[in-house]
C-alpha cells in the first residue's frame, strides 16, 4: 500500500508517529494523523485546514485536553463516548456525590506522560484501528479520484470520511464544517 504514497504522504505517516511519541501515546490515532497533516511541507491539505481556521497549535492543545481528560486512554474514552457515556461527567458526578477524595480527579485528568523508553520497542508505534481505517479510506479516495499516487490530501479525505475519531472531534470542536473542508480538498485536488 505504501508504494503509492508520495514523499509528502509518507512524511504525514512519519509525522503522525512523531506526534504520538511527543505526546507520550502508545498508539498512533486519528488525532496524530491530523496533527501531522498540519505540519510544514505537507502541501494543499495543510493549506485547506489552516484556511478553515485550524492551526497546529490549536489542534495540539485540543488533542492534549481531550486525551488528558480521564485516566483511561483516548481510545477508551472515545469508545465510552460512542455508547453515550461521558467519562468527564461520570467523574464529576462521583466527586459531587462522594467528595473529591472518592475519585482522584486531578490525577485522572493529568496522567503521567510516557517517557521515550516506555514506548514500544523497535522504533515504531502501532496504528490504532481507526487510524488504520483512515489510511485504508485514503487509498479508496485516491482510487475513486483516479489518482495513481496517494497524497496528503487523500489522507485528509480519508480522515474526513472516517468522521468519528478524535481528529474529527477536534475539527468540529474548532468550528470546522467537515463537509466544507471535504469540498475544499476536492477543489484543491482538481
Amino acid at each position: 500500500m505504501f508504494e503509492r504514497f508520495t514523499a509528502e504522504a509518507r512524511a504525514v505517516v512519519i509525522g503522525a508517529q512523531a506526534e504520538a511519541r511527543t505526546l507520550g501515546h502508545t498508539k498512533i490515532g486519528t488525532e496524530h494523523v491530523l496533527l501531522a497533516l498540519l505540519g510544514p511541507d505537507v502541501g494543499e491539505a495543510a493549506y485547506v485546514l489552516r484556511g478553515a481556521g485550524l492551526t497546529v497549535e490549536d489542534a495540539r492543545a485540543r488533542v492534549t485536553a481531550l486525551t488528558k481528560g480521564s485516566a483511561l486512554g483516548p481510545d477508551d474514552a472515545e469508545a465510552l463516548r460512542a455508547i453515550g457515556i461521558d467519562l468527564d461527567a461520570v467523574l464529576a458526578r462521583v466527586e459531587q456525590n462522594f467528595g473529591v477524595q472518592a475519585a482522584d480527579l486531578e490525577a485522572a485528568r493529568q496522567p503521567e506522560p510516557r517517557k521515550w523508553w516506555q514506548l514500544p520497542k523497535g522504533g515504531h508505534i502501532p496504528f490504532s484501528p481507526r487510524a488504520k481505517k483512515v489510511l485504508e479510506l485514503s487509498l479508496r479516495e485516491a482510487v475513486a479520484l483516479r489518482s495513481r499516487e496517494l497524497r496528503p490530501e487523500h489522507i485528509l479525505l480519508g480522515l474526513l470520511r472516517e468522521g468519528e475519531g478524535l481528529a474529527a472531534r477536534v475539527m468540529v470542536d474548532a468550528g470546522l464544517n467537515l463537509k466544507v473542508v471535504r469540498e475544499d480538498v476536492l477543489a484543491a485536488l482538481a
